[in-house]
């Protein structure tokens, strides 16, 4: 199972990394959050027409929400909104480099809250990974301009994924992944839903809510995002996060920006130089080190398990 947990982090890292080409698409014609409400509702369409259809199992009662309330609340909830607005007033230079402190907040997290100590040699990796992923962003030569405000809403961003590496985790030991994935799904259709709504209302524009999606290219970009980005790339995240221990999981999306980085150049023709290859090599070996030296040890018991049988409560005492 180990294996195949790496197979899942290698997996959801390429995922992620064509989805920022198909988010670059779409946001030239819908506002963030019509984006993120166009992909969750096609998500949870997604994955509900297949529990419908019975291709899948998903056993969900009242355990399965309250168990999965933490990670809804922290992703796609508050980590998605702080990304968002804290993009509107952050060069994506700067963004880069925050979102790539996630797996720093995560070992640091996991060692506090699921006493999941990281080797010393796997903190060296994960800090060569960071170095590279910062390599790559300054290599983009775009001037930072720094606000606060941007930076504690993406800071808040940071915060908010790698606690939901933790909540993950720890939700993973009372219900399947892919009850989890689809709780995420379908919090997130209602969420993004109401508020492009309201979004739209003050516009006045909401006859036009799915006149987007009548264009191929909204429509292509939105169903790689709703079907490969959130449905299958979250349950091999979720999938990953049952098996291995979070600050491992955790350095795998930084190989995202790597295969961004490829995608961008032989489908967007962008230009790549030494600075961009030297970084690439850094978030690899990074990645590398932090998987070669993980430990596979079984995580720590951190609650009473007998609470999780009775009320279902277990994430809200972990996290």
């Amino acid at each position: 199972m180990v294996k195949k947990a790496h197979l899942s982090g290698i997996a959801f890292a390429a995922i992620f990394g064509f989805s920022f080409m198909s988010s670059k698409t779409v946001l030239g014609h819908v506002s963030p959050m019509g984006l993120l409400a166009y992909r969750f509702m096609i998500a949870f369409l997604f994955i509900e027409g297949l529990r419908r259809v019975k291709l899948i199992d998903v056993k969900l009662s009242k355990h399965t929400w309250r168990a999965a309330s933490w990670v809804i609340l922290l992703q796609p909830g508050l980590y998605f909104v702080f990304e968002t607005l804290g993009l509107a007033r952050m060069a994506s230079v700067e963004a880069g480099i925050m979102i790539a402190l996630i797996p720093v907040f995560t070992a640091l997290f996991g060692t506090w809250l699921l006493k999941e100590r990281p080797h010393r040699k796997q903190l060296v990796f994960i800090a060569m990974s960071v170095l590279g992923i910062w390599v790559v962003q300054m290599a983009s030569r775009q001037a930072l301009s720094f606000d606060r405000l941007g930076f504690g809403l993406l800071l808040g961003a940071v915060m908010a994924a790698a606690l939901f590496n933790i909540a993950s985790r720890v939700a993973s030991r009372t219900i399947e992944p892919l009850a989890l994935t689809y709780c995420m799904m379908a919090s997130g259709a209602v969420l993004f839903n109401a508020v492009h709504t309201v979004e739209r209302l003050h516009a006045g524009t909401l006859r036009l809510y799915f006149q987007p999606l009548t264009s191929f290219t909204v429509l292509l970009p939105v169903l790689y995002l709703g079907v490969m980005s959130s449905v299958i790339a979250f349950f091999l995240v979720n999938t990953a996060l049952k098996h291995l221990e979070a600050h491992v999981i955790s350095i795998y999306a930084n190989l995202a920006t790597v295969i961004a980085m490829a995608a961008g150049v032989i489908f967007l023709q962008e230009q790549l130089n030494l600075i961009h290859i030297l970084g690439a090599l850094c978030i690899l070996l990074g990645v590398y080190g932090t998987v070669y030296y993980s430990r596979h040890k079984p995580m720590t018991p951190i609650m009473d398990t007998s609470i999780i049988e009775k009320g279902g409560v277990a994430v809200e005492e972990a996290v």
